[in-house]
């Protein structure tokens, strides 16, 4: 009898270890299963991230840009590089400090974005590369070119331009093909630089860091004529009269121009209010009176 009680006692005793065995075996793949989910929907996760960081990452880069934008002015200053080396746009005045049009009108604008002005007088050549680091914005009589828009925006134009062309008193240059094989004097990395470079034939071109140090070597016969915009080219022919005379683009068939303010490329946010300033000063008359003070009146 004990025999069979203990044969019993073996016998549920094995099937408990079965039963306890099925149960391990059975919670381990349900385990593995959970194990497995998890690692999928970690998978689908990661993926899900990859695929919105590919889409939004230009996105991305615009709001960086858009807050630096806003840090740029939220200090009360714009900083603004010039060349004062282009009357009456530009240049210094008695107290050796930047004056002309383009200096009281981005004066003008940041009195409306009610920021303070700094004026950084600098090479033309340097500005375009500077903005964004050294300077917030340029303001120079700088034409709106194809080749700058590379590397920075511009504002709404202020200003419609052409360039002329400066000769001696008695020059017989008078069309564009006189212009041919002869030595051309420039302001670096100006409108009269590129086309006396690029669009006139066997032209020798000698650059200047200022336009007037042109203009003096046009006096001395170091060349043969200027290219530049034509309100500084007034000015020269007027202050030199009897020796130099200024001709207008027109009659060697270059094209009209627009001067606007050079921003940081991508800055949405302070051209807009750029503009806007822009166009308020112009709508109350304050660039009407700039221009007959600057302009007009020189």
């Amino acid at each position: 009898m004990k025999k069979i009680s203990a044969l019993l006692l073996a016998a549920v005793l094995s099937m408990g270890l079965l039963t306890a065995c099925g149960d391990s075996e059975t919670a381990a793949e349900a385990g593995n299963e959970a194990a497995q989910a998890e690692d999928t929907q970690a998978q689908d996760d990661v993926a899900a991230e990859s695929t919105q960081t590919d889409a939004e990452v230009e996105a991305d880069a615009e709001a960086d840009v858009a807050g630096a934008e806003t840090a740029a002015l939220a200090d009360g200053v714009l900083t603004v590089g010039t060349n004062a080396e282009f009357p009456p746009f530009e240049y210094v005045d008695d107290n050796g400090e930047p004056d002309g049009f383009d200096i009281a009108l981005i004066k003008a604008i940041g009195e409306k974005l009610g920021v303070e002005v700094e004026v950084e007088n600098m090479e033309f050549a340097s500005l375009v590369s500077s903005i964004g680091s050294k300077i917030d914005v340029a303001i120079a009589g700088m034409t709106v070119t194809e080749e700058r828009q590379q590397s920075v925006d511009f504002s709404d134009a202020y200003y419609e331009a052409v360039q002329y062309v400066i000769l001696p008193e008695g020059s017989e240059i008078a069309t564009a093909q006189d212009l041919e094989g002869k030595t051309i004097g420039v302001q670096l990395g100006t409108t009269g630089d590129f086309i006396a470079t690029d669009d006139i034939a066997d032209t020798t071109v000698q650059q200047y860091n200022k336009g007037v140090d042109a203009v003096n070597d046009l006096i001395n016969g170091r060349v043969d004529c200027v290219i530049i915009d034509k309100n500084p080219a007034l000015v020269f022919a007027s202050k030199f009269e009897g020796q130099l005379v200024a001709l207008d683009g027109a009659q060697f068939d270059f094209g009209t121009e627009e001067y606007a303010i050079a921003l940081p490329k991508g800055d949405a946010d302070l051209a807009e209010k750029i503009n806007a300033a822009l166009a308020e000063i112009k709508a109350d008359g304050t660039f009407d009176e700039l221009v007959q003070t600057y302009i007009e009146g020189e």
